[in-house]
């Protein structure tokens, strides 16, 4: 091609188009080169529910990010606040406090000034009122701090970027593999690409990685997060193989974070082994704070009840693919069916139903049904039925006596109908990636920026240790992408 260009953009993911725009924003010419074909682009973006966990006051902050709230939803319903003090105590809380202080401050100080300029380039935000919210005594109800999400789920989200990047002009270009980054000791200076199969350099100022984790690359799941990995379901996209990482490794960037930990949930036994854009994220099966999980064993393994399900569903995979075999059944009686989520009852689901405890055991794929009955037993007999059920708040009300407790929301399970519903292991995005400062430069072995060199997204290491607060991962990748494309103009204007 020989081509020449202030910025590229390696992705179209949400992270990739922050930083796109942002860049366009700073009057820099930009390109985007996506590994994808354009019927399956967008990285794991497409695939979300486009949670975006933000900080936030009260209703005067939600008013100014979705105006269109009506007088009388805000009336019938209590959307709380997520003050960035708390937001930042989840972060810390949940990583062990072993995040990047500075990172963690920029993601929940800018948050939502980021969602504000999302906005502003014409993604629309609304309540998140059908996965985070419940009807108690006549008014919706709020919890676990995540209160918006992108109209038209993680499809909405992609759809609107492309529309803002058409509208300032940004080429994005599909089936555009790349390959390595041009570098010598002065810094990055482009790019070698494989597009429409045909190697071509194209020449840029700056460049910016938001080309996603390496979730999909089965020999550095075995790698890095260890043995077993090589097996778990990709609930997104197959193409994140960590090709930006490995660019940036190669370009002489630090690795960073924790390399061995991952978002990984819940996940339909059966579902494929990467991401269905039909069926998008409704494989995952997140209602299982009001039942009870069993293995092949036929023994509970997790406490399905420790905190609110925002704040476990990323671990909970991992705890699945630790079991014999890999798969689990989630457990419900007739007095929570109500409360399972819509992806309960897509058509593509692993469920088996009966009238009686003894006729579902028996038809638990896998499971010791003998041994599946004692327990449902043992924890029926150890449920503190005097504490009220209350799935809008941690309700203490817990078991008491088992060797795994269960300390919200327990519930006897005792009335039929009984359903139950299998689930493996499904990963979503890695942990572990590339080092960079708070103008999202890379930073090298030395902790030296990397001259021309920015990263966004899901490669970025640092962020997430142990455990994620749901919404943050969009967020994140949106405040980092806007940081690097606008740290990328200013370097390529200079």
């Amino acid at each position: 091609m020989g081509d020449s260009v202030d910025v590229v953009v390696i992705g179209a993911g949400n992270a990739a188009f922050s930083a796109a725009l942002s860049a366009r924003e700073k009057g820099a010419s930009v390109l985007m080169l996506e590994r994808a074909p354009k019927e399956e682009a967008n990285g794991n973006s497409r695939f979300t529910a486009g949670s975006m966990r933000f900080a936030y006051e009260g209703i005067d902050d939600l008013r100014a990010l979705m105006p269109e709230l009506t007088d009388e939803e805000i009336a019938s319903t209590d959307f709380g606040s997520y003050p960035a003090g708390r937001y930042r105590h989840d972060m810390n809380r949940l990583n062990e406090h072993r995040s990047d202080a500075d990172l963690v401050e920029i993601l929940v100080t800018r948050s939502k000034s980021t969602l504000l300029w999302m906005r502003e380039k014409g993604l629309r935000f609304v309540p998140a009122y059908a996965s985070q919210s419940i009807r108690k005594n006549g008014k919706v109800k709020f919890w676990g701090g995540s209160t918006v999400e992108v109209s038209g789920g993680g499809t909405g989200l992609v759809d609107a970027w492309t529309r803002a990047a058409e509208r300032e002009s940004i080429p994005i270009l599909y089936g555009a593999r790349a390959e390595s980054l041009l570098h010598s000791n002065a810094g990055v200076h482009g790019v070698r690409a494989r597009v429409n199969g045909r190697t071509t350099e194209i020449k840029a100022s700056c460049l910016v990685l938001a080309a996603g984790g390496f979730e999909a690359n089965a020999k550095w799941r075995a790698r890095h997060l260890g043995a077993g990995w090589q097996l778990a379901k990709v609930r997104g996209t197959r193409y994140n193989t960590g090709d930006g990482i490995r660019m940036g490794l190669e370009a002489g960037a630090v690795p960073y974070g924790r390399w061995s930990g991952c978002h990984a949930v819940g996940w339909d036994r059966n579902a494929p082994q990467y991401g269905d854009l039909v069926v998008g994220n409704r494989f995952q099966k997140h209602s299982y704070p009001f039942g009870i999980t069993i293995n092949a064993l036929g023994e509970r393994f997790v406490d399905e009840g420790s905190e609110f399900r925002n704040y476990t569903y990323a671990n909970y995979g991992r705890a699945v693919l630790n079991q014999p075999g890999r798969f689990a059944w989630q457990i419900f009686d007739g007095k929570t069916l109500h409360l399972l989520r819509d992806e309960y009852r897509i058509n593509r689901v692993t469920k088996v139903a009966a009238a009686s405890l003894m006729e579902l055991v028996t038809k638990l794929e896998g499971v010791d049904a003998e041994r599946a009955l004692q327990t449902i037993y043992q924890y029926n007999a150890a449920v503190q039925i005097g504490v009220p059920f209350d799935p809008s708040t941690e309700d203490g009300r817990a078991t008491t006596g088992l060797i795994v407790s269960k300390s919200n929301w327990s519930t006897t399970i005792d009335t039929p109908p009984f359903e139950a519903y299998a689930v493996t292991c499904g990963i979503t995005f890695t942990y572990g990636g590339l080092r960079i400062n708070t103008a999202a430069e890379v930073l090298d072995r030395d902790l030296e920026p990397i001259r021309g060199l920015y990263a966004a997204g899901e490669l970025v290491g640092g962020l997430f240790h142990f455990n994620y607060p749901g919404g943050s991962g969009l967020t994140a990748g949106a405040v980092f992408g806007r940081i690097a494309g606008a740290s990328a103009a200013r370097a390529a204007g200079r």
